[in-house]
């Protein structure tokens, strides 16, 4: 599966649950969905707060997946093409100094 297919399955997701609708208790607005891929990803930190490794990995990897998900929705949302954007933020990476 492709980001592009990952993107739309996530949104059939959200829109099952109703969270586009406009009364929705959980508008999915760009700075909601950042706030929220935010605070999925200091979970993923949280599990290294005191260890080096984490305490559980599929714990691990559902953490990893709900940042993925609102990255994905985020970008969807904003007009983002994630996968052009990681293409040429690596091109620009590959000529910088480090």
């Amino acid at each position: 599966m492709d980001l592009a297919e990952l993107t739309a399955e996530m949104h059939r997701f959200v829109e099952s649950k109703g969270w586009y609708a406009a009364d929705s208790p959980r508008p999915q607005t760009p700075r909601n969905l950042a706030i929220s891929l935010v605070l999925e990803a200091a979970e993923v930190l949280e599990m290294y707060q005191w260890s080096e490794t984490p305490p559980d990995d599929d714990r691990l990897a559902g953490e990893l997946a709900d940042v993925g998900l609102y990255l994905l929705q985020l970008a969807s949302i904003a007009g983002v093409d994630l996968e052009q954007a990681i293409l040429d933020k690596l091109r620009t990476n590959y000529r910088r100094t480090w």
